[in-house]
């Protein structure tokens, strides 16, 4: 993965973080269990985030161009989500729409 394509590709719209996520994704085993402050020195600021119950998070990374570019791909554009628990450790990798 090319961390710098992947940080300066902000909210997707650039299109260059959806040839990275199958190498990311196969990946998954490692990057669990990392904590918030290695996942955003890995992957950048996310473009959204989320503060849930019992002090979990939710960072959404855009794979395809969100709604803030000129060119959006669709209404819902697919996401890579990382689940953090409350000691701040990545507990759940995946990708939604």
């Amino acid at each position: 993965m090319d961390q710098e394509a992947w940080k300066n590709d902000k909210n997707a719209c650039g299109g260059h973080r959806s040839q990275m996520i199958e190498d990311i994704l196969k990946q998954k085993d490692k990057l669990l269990a990392l904590t918030e402050l290695e996942i955003v020195d890995m992957f950048g600021k996310p473009d959204e985030q989320e503060l849930f119950k019992r002090n979990q998070k939710f960072y959404y990374y855009y794979i395809e161009p969100s709604r803030e570019c000129d060119q959006p791909v669709s209404d819902h554009p697919m996401k890579l989500v990382f689940r953090f628990n409350a000691m701040g450790l990545a507990k759940e990798i995946t990708t939604e729409e």
